[in-house]
């Protein structure tokens, strides 16, 4: 039994259930039709039949006291409208008969022979009074009047006779009319509990074929999701929750499969984790070191040659003091590597306060620290209504700074003039710095945010090749990007960089740094 119900599908359990019921229910209702037409053939022959025989039988009996009150009357009398009674009756008897005949009282059936039985005694009677009612007829004697008294005595007894049978008739009608509305009344109490038992079988049938099964099917995910994943999951039941269970149990595998995956991630990332700040604790080493021991021997380098450089000045020969001035500028040019080394280094390491504060205060305070530059470069820099933004005000103004500085200091023939904008891009504001200098190659768009990457040489242009490198730092670390705007069209260079719009937005950034 287990066998057949894991390989029936659904569709055909339900299918057997509603061929059950569908039968059952016909079968129901044929009785019920049944039932019913008896009742209406019980109903029809007692109304319809024997109550109009009986209706008729006593019409017949009238007719026939009539007849016989007629002629008594017209005998003693000797008036001929005595004899009316006995006419009338003479026709209502033959009314009666045709009514009786119509009804099924036909010769070889009980009422038939009642009915002839009666005619025939009527017809005697009828006989022997015929003489004693015509106009010449004399007086009747006695022997005629009780001759016609004892003919008339047997139509009575035929009459009554007949009425008997018809009251037996009416009962056993009476009877099968009973039993007829009793059996219907079985069967719709039949239908009734069938239809009760359809519903038990039908509850019962998909609660053992289907709920079951899903119920089953239901507790082992729930304890697959709760307790155990380990465990298989099987449905069992029709072959629709059985392929449920397989599917179910081919996510489960491919979610240990997916959570072991994860957890070798997580391991290798735990590890790199760990690499990272075993590497983040070196690179605080060197920048210590970086920051005492490495200044240390390069200050005294370059103020030992600087003394040499005066001391000997004019003493040297030509090569000999550039030999020195060489060895003065390495040295500055090293700390000067070493501080930027070192900026770039701390950026995002130990975070500061963000605060809100207007990217106009920033840009005024980068153009404060250019002062010097601006003035010896005749440069000009102007900007719109910024917004505020919430930032590290140090970190931003170093970020402005470096861009406006690097427009200073690639200026083409003519002044340079940088203006710097912002515009609304959704969740973002996008900050834009232009200047009307040399410009960039669009080939050298991500090259130039590389450290130490130089597009000319020191002669030409000082620097330690970390600035813009620096400003992407600050930047992503504030959760934005920077670029270089390669289709502004315009003379000289572009860069733009996004800072988060939403300030409340910007404070969960920071506190998620």
């Amino acid at each position: 039994m287990t066998g057949t119900v894991r390989g029936w599908p659904i569709r055909r359990w339900l299918t057997l259930l509603a061929m059950t019921e569908a039968v059952l229910l016909l079968a129901a209702l044929a009785g019920g039709g049944i039932a019913l037409s008896n009742l209406t053939d019980a109903r029809n022959r007692l109304l319809d039949v024997i109550g109009s025989q009986r209706l008729a039988a006593i019409q017949l009996s009238t007719a026939m006291l009539n007849q016989e009150t007629g002629v008594r009357g017209y005998q003693l009398g000797r008036q001929p409208d005595f004899l009316t009674p006995y006419t009338d009756g003479v026709r209502s008897q033959a009314d009666a008969v045709t009514q009786l005949r119509q009804l099924g009282a036909t010769p070889g059936t009980q009422i038939g022979d009642d009915l002839d039985r009666v005619l025939r005694a009527a017809s005697a009677w009828q006989a022997t009074i015929a003489p004693t009612i015509t106009p010449a007829a004399p007086a009747v004697t006695p022997a005629q009047a009780d001759r016609s008294r004892t003919q008339f005595d047997a139509v009575r007894g035929a009459l009554d006779a007949q009425a008997a049978h018809l009251t037996t008739l009416r009962g056993e009608g009476r009877a099968d009319l009973d039993s007829a509305a009793n059996f219907l009344t079985a069967m719709l109490i039949a239908v009734a509990v069938l239809i009760v038992l359809l519903f038990v079988l039908l509850f019962l049938g998909l609660r053992r074929v289907i709920t079951r099964p899903i119920l089953r099917l239901a507790g082992e995910v729930r304890h697959v999701a709760d307790q155990d994943i380990h465990r298989p999951v099987r449905g069992d039941g029709p072959i629709e929750l059985v392929q449920l269970g397989s599917d179910v149990e081919a996510m489960r595998q491919r979610i240990l499969d997916e959570v072991a995956e994860l957890e070798r991630a997580h391991a290798l990332l735990d590890r790199r984790t760990h690499e990272l700040e075993r590497s983040n604790a070196d690179l605080e080493q060197f920048a210590y070191v970086a920051s005492h021991d490495l200044q240390e021997p390069l200050r005294k380098v370059a103020s030992f040659c600087q003394l040499l450089q005066r001391r000997y000045a004019g003493l040297l020969d030509e090569r000999g003091e550039q030999y020195i001035e060489y060895a003065v500028d390495g040295a500055k040019r090293m700390q000067g590597l070493i501080n930027d080394l070192l900026s770039f280094s701390r950026v995002g390491r130990k975070p500061g306060e963000h605060v809100v504060v207007p990217a106009g205060e920033l840009v005024d305070g980068a153009l404060a620290n250019l002062e010097i530059a601006l003035s010896l470069n005749r440069g000009k820099v102007t900007y719109d209504d910024l917004p505020d933004v919430r930032v590290e005000p140090a970190l931003l103004t170093a970020v402005f700074q470096n861009l406006i500085g690097n427009a200073l200091k690639f200026h083409g023939e003519v002044p340079p003039e940088v203006r710097v904008t912002a515009d609304r891009d959704g969740d973002d504001w996008v900050f834009a710095v232009r200047d009307n200098g040399i410009g960039i190659e669009a080939e050298y768009a991500d090259r130039v945010f590389a450290l130490f990457q130089r597009l000319h040489s020191r002669s030409a242009y000082p620097g330690t090749g970390i600035g813009l490198a620096m400003c992407r730092r600050i930047v992503e670390y504030h959760g934005g990007r920077i670029w270089l705007d390669t289709e502004a069209g315009d003379e000289g260079a572009t860069f733009r960089f996004t800072l988060p719009a939403r300030l409340e937005r910007g404070a969960e950034e920071n506190e998620d740094a």
